[in-house]
């Protein structure tokens, strides 16, 4: 076989995993965001409605994390015996309904129970995903697919942003805004967790869609892959949760989501605040933070790009995150004197924290491959993403005690230093080791 024609059925075959996978897993984790998040826009009216301050926001908004960092790693355990397609099912129907229930909740603790739930039953879900696609893709392309992928964070917050606004203006049957848009937003996780079963194959070997010779080349493509990262250090599932650099790049997420989620549970609510002085209404609010989002979509494909292109990753996280802090601290010095300038840097801190993430989830699968990659990307996630309960916690706590954002914000961009320079340390020096 010549050059030409394997070139030829490489980019048949990268096409086709592409066309085939991502658009559907894109739909799919679009709808786990947008039923994460969809609690920020539920705090305009529910936190009225219910009596809950702004402490009792942040705790229930944040303890998510918890049920989510105990399920991750035995998730990804129980993922490798049971098989993706099984396992992604399970998650998204158990999850819809729960998020369906997130309507009838009227006390904190009720609150509290269902978002901790809510963590459990998601938990997994993210690794997941990423690791069944790093079965389909070289490392060449990790980057770029993760980032296609993952253009669903950004893309529920855009396109989430303006239809959870408009859904809290439908009143019926006795619902609030509030209830209407939990019911709505959680029914299509249900629907497509069915789907997903039938839709999605557990490895290349019974992907039907893809031809014999695209078939035998993305195979052994991928075993000498796996035998090149193996001949540097062969990596068990246990192994692979105790590896220095792998904790290291869990505590840098930690550190990276307790900023992310600190804004993005509080965006609204801060934007609403910030907003207050030139009347804009809340649909027209809702618009402008899609627009933030939508930018950081442009910005989170190009930075994607560019770090295969290149094939640098930990320098390319590290900016990302360091454009993101000072994106927050100055949205907050300028807020009290011009609302729109706050909105652009607001968009830039945005734009910082999700260009990091395709270079940063490439990281892992350079270096531990199989079952490992999926363990070391279930810990990373389970770890980094209790960040996520401190954060907005943190958030709700000072803004309580200050009266002020101002203060929980400058924290939060401080947050993203630390996880910028632990992460590109710790990234560097592995890179280093298997030079």
């Amino acid at each position: 076989m010549t050059a030409r024609n394997i070139l030829q059925i490489e980019q048949s075959t990268v096409r086709k995993v592409t066309w085939r996978l991502l658009p559907f897993l894109f739909i799919c984790f679009f709808i786990s965001i947008l039923d994460r998040v969809n609690i920020s826009f539920a705090a305009l009216q529910m936190n009225a409605d219910l009596g809950f301050s702004n402490t009792v926001f942040g705790i229930g908004a944040g303890i998510f994390f918890f049920g989510y960092f105990l399920l991750e790693v035995p998730g990804s355990a129980m993922m490798a015996k049971v098989g993706a397609r099984k396992w992604i099912c399970r998650i998204m129907v158990s999850w819809g309904i729960l998020a369906i229930l997130m309507a009838f909740i009227e006390a904190p603790w009720q609150f509290y129970t269902i978002r901790f739930l809510l963590g459990v039953a998601e938990a997994s879900f993210y690794p997941c995903m990423v690791h069944y696609l790093s079965g389909f893709y070289q490392t060449k392309h990790h980057a770029r697919a993760i980032a296609a992928f993952m253009l669903a964070i950004p893309g529920a917050n855009a396109l989430g942003s303006p239809l959870s606004t408009f859904l809290l203006t439908i009143e019926g049957l006795g619902l609030s805004g509030w209830q209407w848009m939990f019911i709505i937003e959680a029914i299509p996780a249900v629907i497509l967790g069915i789907i997903c079963y039938f839709y999605l194959t557990d490895s290349i070997d019974k992907a039907h869609w893809l031809e014999q010779e695209e078939k035998k080349w993305l195979i052994e493509t991928l075993d000498i892959e796996q035998k090149m990262k193996q001949e540097v250090k062969h990596y068990t599932f246990m192994e692979a949760l105790k590896d220095k650099t792998v904790l290291w790049l869990s505590v840098g997420y930690f550190f990276w989501m307790m900023g992310y989620y600190g804004i993005n549970m509080f965006l609204p609510t801060i934007s609403k605040t910030i907003s207050a002085t030139s009347g804009i209404s809340l649909q027209n609010l809702g618009w402008i933070i899609g627009a933030l989002y939508f930018v950081s979509m442009i910005v989170m494909m190009l930075v994607g790009n560019h770090s295969d292109k290149t094939q640098e990753r930990p320098w390319h996280v590290a900016g990302c995150l360091a454009v993101s802090a000072l994106g927050l601290m100055l949205a907050t010095y300028v807020a009290d004197t011009n609302v729109w300038l706050a909105f652009i840097f607001l968009a830039v801190a945005l734009c910082g924290a999700f260009g990091a993430f395709p270079p940063f989830w490439a990281i892992p699968p350079s270096f531990i491959t199989g079952a490992a990659a999926g363990g070391a990307i279930a810990l990373i996630n389970s770890i980094g993403n209790l960040g996520g309960f401190f954060g907005p916690t943190i958030v709700g706590y000072l803004k309580e005690l200050t009266n002020s954002f101002n203060t929980a914000i400058a924290f939060l961009g401080v947050s993203m230093f630390v996880s910028a320079a632990i992460i590109v340390l710790s990234a560097r020096k592995k890179q280093k080791e298997l030079a």
